[in-house]
């Protein structure tokens, strides 16, 4: 008699691993971690415009602009802009905050037919000069848009196959631009080599991504909303990121043709405390819940030592540092949830805010995008429901 089947089971940790050891070899964010910088940082140093302008969009930007949101205070005087929507009023105001006779623009576009950049592309083109000596291009080496920056002698960094665009921030798409800047992109990809050689040792990382993956999967009937609480202002470009990764990544149909679906959520704290907060806490058991907070946000500036007439009754406030007020707030969320003992949830812990500790948080979400989607047996690198829509919209405006 012999036996076989084509029907979705959750597997082992082990067998997991070993699948993704095997993917290691194909699929290529992994070795990005390791690759040589020196082209980028010396077309760095040829970088004299002081606007620094992305046209790109999804995973084009988002993981860019997450890294920009959080080391701000780290970068130099250039200025940088994201232009990624369509939106008309959105399109003239940020272009109104821009010196176009002082700007370099970074064309980034995967595929290089992305409609929404190569439309404000042409836009740019119309209002100012875009050529070899304002423009550069990331793209793939065969694309329509390597094509354009070769008749205008544009620079060219590339994208490599095997790395989809939400996990291309570690690429010269967000290498690049964040170079330009003054973030040190050796000390992001020192982060990521940290949590690549963790996880594949079995070290910390390993157990770590590993048992929330399987809890995850195991619980995904029950708890398929994954809430991203972060207790920092400069996360909230980590929150888009992370929605992109996860939503475009998990939601696929399995070799069970099996819709499976894990959907981000991500919320800010303190504000969000006073809003979504209370769905969580009183609302329908849906949900998991990880903090994210910030050990030390390298900012003395407290509450002054004054009182305020008809609000003395908060003096005993006074003298406290904000990051210690912040991370309070934190800590009470996490222990009222903790006490109602029937949300999952976790905390991490970023130690500093830098490009090496931001880059750990980000690859390790990566690995366990990766491993979760093993879990349930998916392609968790292409994105047929967002392509059938561009195929929609192509017809139409052709139409």
């Amino acid at each position: 008699m012999q036996y076989t089947k084509n029907f979705y089971q959750i597997k082992s940790t082990e067998e997991i691993f070993e699948n993704i050891k095997l993917e290691k070899t194909h699929i290529g964010y992994y070795s990005l971690p390791y690759q040589d910088t020196t082209e980028i940082k010396e077309f760095v140093k040829t970088v004299e415009q002081k606007h620094i302008v992305v046209l790109g969009i999804g995973g084009s930007s988002l993981g860019t602009y997450a890294i920009h949101k959080f080391l701000q205070h780290k970068e130099n005087d250039k200025k940088l802009h994201f232009l990624e929507s369509t939106d008309p009023l959105d399109i003239h105001c940020k272009i109104s905050k821009i010196d176009l006779n002082d700007a370099l623009f970074i064309i980034i576009s995967k595929s290089g037919t992305t409609i929404e950049t190569i439309s404000i592309l042409k836009h740019l083109s119309f209002v100012t000069t875009v050529d070899k000596n304002n423009c550069i291009v990331i793209t793939e080496d065969d694309s329509k848009l390597n094509d354009f920056a070769v008749h205008n002698g544009m620079k060219r960094f590339f994208i490599p196959k095997n790395v989809g665009g939400r996990f291309s921030v570690f690429s010269a798409v967000g290498l690049v631009p964040l170079a330009i800047i003054g973030i040190d992109i050796d000390n992001l990809l020192n982060g990521c080599k940290e949590v690549d050689d963790s996880f594949f040792n079995k070290k910390e990382f390993y157990d770590e991504i590993m048992q929330k993956g399987r809890f995850i999967v195991e619980n995904k009937n029950r708890f398929n909303i994954n809430v991203i609480f972060s207790y920092s202002s400069l996360l909230e470009g980590f929150n888009k990121w992370y929605i992109q990764l996860w939503g475009e990544s998990l939601g696929k149909l399995n070799i069970n043709m099996t819709k499976q679906g894990f959907t981000p959520i991500g919320i800010l704290g303190p504000v969000d405390q006073h809003s979504f907060l209370q769905l969580i806490m009183e609302g329908k058991r849906d949900k998991t819940v990880t903090f994210i907070k910030v050990e030390d946000f390298e900012d003395d500036i407290a509450i002054p030592d004054i009182s305020l007439f008809g609000l003395e009754e908060f003096d005993y406030i006074n003298k406290l540092p904000f990051k210690q007020l912040i991370n309070e707030q934190a800590d009470a969320t996490i222990e009222a949830i903790e006490n109602l003992k029937d949300i999952p949830c976790d905390v991490i812990t970023i130690d500093r805010i830098d490009e090496y500790n931001l880059a750990k948080l980000m690859y390790g979400y990566q690995l366990l995008t990766s491993v979760i989607g093993k879990f349930v047996q998916i392609n968790t690198y292409d994105q047929p429901g967002v392509e059938a829509g561009k195929i929609i919209l192509k017809e139409k405006l052709q139409g």
